[in-house]
C-alpha cells in the first residue's frame, strides 16, 4: 500500500542474489540504509548497481567496517543524513495533505507511562512492530 514493489528479510533471503535477479543483473540505483551496523552497511553495498548511490541513515554502531575496494571500484556515491535540514515543515504540509501516507507505518499509539514496556517489546523483536508513538 504505501508503493514497494518487493521486500526481502535479510534472514531469511539471499537479499544479493533476489535484488540483481530484480533488476536484470545490475543492482539497485538507490539503497538506503537505516540500521548503521556493518553488516547492512555492507549488504546495502552489495546490492548497489555500479555508479549507484547509498545512503546511510542508520547509526546504531559508532563504528562499521566499510568495504572501500567496492566502492571505489564500482565508482558508488555515498552520502549520509542525519536529523533535519530543514525539510520538516514541508514534510509535515506532505502528510497533512495526504500525500505521505503515515498511518500505515503507525504500529501502536500508546500513554508515555507505557513506554518502557514498548521499548522492551521493540527490543525484544517477537512482535511485527514499526513505530510504536508514546502520547504525554
Amino acid at each position: 500500500t504505501l508503493g514497494a514493489t518487493a521486500a526481502y528479510h535479510a534472514k531469511e533471503d539471499d537479499v544479493v542474489r533476489a535484488v540483481l535477479a530484480a533488476t536484470k543483473g545490475e543492482g539497485a540505483d538507490l539503497v538506503m540504509e537505516v540500521v548503521g551496523a556493518t553488516p547492512t552497511v555492507q549488504l546495502a553495498i552489495s546490492v548497489a548497481r555500479k555508479g549507484g548511490r547509498i545512503g546511510l541513515v542508520g547509526n546504531l554502531a559508532p563504528q562499521v567496517e566499510f568495504p572501500l575496494q567496492a566502492v571505489v571500484t564500482r565508482e558508488l556515491s555515498v552520502f549520509g543524513s542525519c536529523a533535519i535540514a530543514g525539510e520538516y515543515p514541508e514534510a509535515l504540509e506532505a502528510i497533512a495533505a495526504g500525500e505521505i501516507a503515515v498511518r500505515p507505518l503507525i504500529s501502536a499509539l500508546v500513554p508515555l507511562a507505557e513506554g518502557a514496556g514498548w521499548f522492551a517489546r521493540l527490543k525484544a523483536g517477537k512482535e511485527p512492530l514499526l513505530k510504536v508513538i508514546l502520547t504525554p
